[in-house]
């Protein structure tokens, strides 16, 4: 007995010691000499490791039942120094030759390791391993318990589905590694706004649910979802980034909207994606005819990786006029989609659907790609010498390849670079100012032009425009849609005109419909327009003959 690894002692009938072999002497901290005779409650004491309470003695019940009988689960053995070993055992009666029972024996051993790592395995099956947060398994068996609670206490529960905007550009242009850091200091933060008795989890990727078990109103819920925007919204020191994160809440109550778990989900989730398209930054609660909206959203979520793989979109161009000679200076690509069913569907449809689930990256690149394409084809037949305006969205700039991406469709089309140019919003180039620069300076020594589109709805530090190497301010429609009859808009124009000017960019008016706003536009010296006046967007097998007219 003393060459074996388990622990091994004996007792009589009386249930007092009998023997120790080395391995039990060795974990009981008991000599066999100064256990023989003890109780075996005093030498072998053993508790519940979750309750701490006394386990039943194996020996008594193997003597009683004269059988062999296992350990209780999660027992551990407090040792003579009084430390605490989580052990496995079976006891067994001892029998004389003329079978009758004289004692029992204890086989056990120590089983702290496995127990460690079934616990750890436990705990990484339940929660995030990147920031410790519960995971979505553990969050839907809390949910379910809350959601009883409730039934029983005639209380409410908020689920908060939490989306980090933009952070995939955070990914795409800084790296995984800041963006693991940027998502646990976000969930320190929302762990930091909510009680204890709530639940922070991480959904996946860059999204997030709180659970608030007791609400007394929706107006709590209301105030929780404020407390963790504001709370995101302060600036995160990562490194050498200053980073500032937004977040878009869905909440969804019970029992109101949803009656089991994976309803109020999904109607937090719902709700999240129209907070997405309320401009992010902000929370709304879930409405019925939200679903409606959804419903519609994944239609043409799915209509969009369709119609990528089909050719369903298709370009047209509009072109961009010399105000003085008339002549085409320019022509900017527009996407559309030719739906088979539904027929031609506007951008302002498609466009955000395409920027929320990330496929205006790979439409971007065929835009891109069929407009180069497009135009070297117009050179090459005589057709036309004047570049061609891509827009750019975010999330394109944002690529890590971008530049190369280009590169290879500059190559593959033959396009020279100085026939392009690229259209950006003031939003793109003031999210990380710095980090744009230097994209914008490798587009410039690539001969690439640059734009800012839409000038004067978005923010731009007057610093920052003299920095960033653009060449054209385009003035946004919604300002010269009224520059003949209000005062506002016409000064703004005039400035943004007077702007361009100084800073020696070219400046083109948008939205250009009527002769009065073509007038104004001359008389304050502004070069160049785009618009309905002058010619709607064409397909690119209309725009040879316009040219022909023109």
């Amino acid at each position: 007995l003393n060459s074996i690894g388990d622990a091994v002692l004996s007792t009589d009938m009386e249930g007092q010691i009998t023997y120790l072999n080395q391995a039990a002497e060795k974990m009981t901290g008991w000599s066999c000499d100064d256990a023989t005779g003890q109780a075996l409650t005093k030498v072998f004491r053993i508790i519940n490791a979750t309750t701490r309470a006394t386990a039943p003695n194996p020996a008594r019940l193997a003597i009683k039942k004269n059988q062999c009988v296992g350990l209780a689960a999660d027992s551990v053995l407090i040792c003579r120094n009084n430390e605490e070993v989580a052990i496995e055992d079976s006891a067994a009666p001892i029998h004389n030759r003329d079978g009758k029972v004289t004692g029992a024996v204890i086989v056990f051993h120590d089983v702290s390791a496995s127990r460690d790592l079934t616990l750890k395995m436990s705990n990484l099956a339940q929660h995030d391993f990147l920031t410790g947060l519960p995971n979505r398994l553990l969050l839907m068996e809390r949910v379910s318990q809350a959601i009883g609670n409730a039934r029983r206490h005639k209380n409410q529960v908020a689920l908060l589905y939490i989306d980090l905007d933009f952070f995939k550009h955070v990914n795409d242009s800084l790296g995984h590694a800041i963006g693991d850091k940027l998502l646990l200091a976000v969930a320190k933060r929302l762990q930091a706004a909510v009680r204890a008795t709530d639940t922070v989890c991480r959904q996946g990727g860059d999204e997030f649910v709180v659970l608030l078990a007791e609400i007394e109103s929706p107006e709590a819920a209301a105030h929780v979802a404020e407390t963790l925007r504001s709370s995101a919204c302060k600036t995160v020191q990562i490194d050498n980034h200053q980073l500032h994160a937004s977040l878009s809440i869905g909440i969804s109550l019970f029992p109101d909207d949803g009656d089991n778990v994976d309803h109020l989900l999904q109607s937090a989730d719902t709700a999240m994606y129209h907070a997405k398209g309320m401009g992010r930054n902000n929370y709304q609660f879930f409405r019925a005819d939200m679903n409606v909206q959804a419903v519609k959203r994944l239609s043409i979520e799915t209509g969009i990786r369709r119609a990528l793989l089909k050719g369903e979109f298709l370009l047209c161009y509009q072109p961009q006029i010399d105000l003085l000679s008339k002549t085409t200076t320019g022509i900017e690509a527009l996407v559309r989609w030719q739906d088979p069913e539904q027929g031609l569907i506007s951008p302002a449809q498609f466009i955000p659907i395409a920027e929320a689930s990330g496929l205006i990256v790979p439409l971007g690149q065929w835009v891109l790609r069929e407009a180069c394409r497009q135009l070297q084809a117009w050179h090459e037949a005589g057709l036309l010498t004047v570049p061609v305006s891509v827009n750019i969205s975010a999330l394109e700039f944002g690529q890590k390849d971008f530049i190369s991406g280009l590169t290879e469709i500059l190559q593959e089309t033959g396009l020279s670079p100085n026939m392009l140019e690229l259209e950006l919003t003031e939003s793109v180039l003031m999210k990380d100012a710095e980090a744009a620069i230097v994209v914008l300076e490798s587009l410039k020594s690539m001969g690439v032009g640059l734009a800012i589109d839409d000038f004067g709805t978005g923010y731009s530090s007057l610093s920052y425009l003299q920095r960033f190497p653009i060449d054209t301010l385009k003035i946004d429609q919604s300002f010269v849609q009224d520059i003949a009859t209000n005062t506002d808009d016409a000064s703004i124009v005039s400035a943004i005109i007077g702007m361009g000017r100084n800073l020696r960019k070219r400046v083109i008016a948008e939205g250009v419909e009527t002769q009065e706003q073509l007038d104004y536009l001359q008389s304050n010296q502004c070069v160049e327009g785009q618009g309905f006046f002058f010619s709607q967007p064409l397909p690119a097998k209309e725009f040879p003959q316009w040219l022909h007219k023109r």
